[in-house]
């Protein structure tokens, strides 16, 4: 009979993919004015081998005065997991929560790392619940699911 204890390894973390712009520099290293800072943050899970899984949580982070761009950093972190007789139901949440919590801390660090030796300040990406950012994601499908779609004839 084969083992049916739930396992969860993690089986390695990697920096899959950065990139940092400065398409203004230098005359926008001049500006006295703050710019401002939009950051999005995204998760992609991919079954990539029976119970093996990557997980990918992405990053951009875009610093602008006025219409212009001081920089732009566009991160992704990855981990790849081994998750194997975890019950269906809850499998959405070790992809959703557990595994981006794992992988954000590097993603952190080396957003900060990479703004810091292109000469800015660091912009330290603020603590993530997943959980509760997954039960939003949740929720919103379910209601999504829930709403009446409009025939068009």
């Amino acid at each position: 009979m084969a083992d049916q204890n739930p396992v969860f390894n993690i089986q390695r973390v990697y920096l899959k993919e950065a990139s940092l712009e400065q398409p203004n520099s230098p005359a926008i290293l001049l500006q006295k004015e703050q710019p401002t800072v939009e950051i999005n943050l995204g998760v992609n899970t991919e079954n990539i081998a029976e119970s093996v899984f990557e997980v990918t949580v992405t990053v951009t982070v875009h610093t602008k005065i006025e219409d212009k761009t001081v920089f732009l950093v566009e991160c992704k972190q990855a981990g790849i997991f081994e998750v194997r007789n975890i019950p269906e139901p809850q499998m959405g949440a070790v992809m959703g929560i557990a595994c981006p919590q794992i992988v954000y801390p590097y993603l952190r660090g080396n957003v900060a790392d990479m703004i810091q030796r292109a000469g800015f300040p660091p912009v330290h990406l603020a603590e993530i619940n997943f959980q509760q950012v997954y039960e939003q994601q949740q929720a919103a499908a379910k209601n999504q699911a829930a709403a009446p779609t409009a025939i068009k004839h």
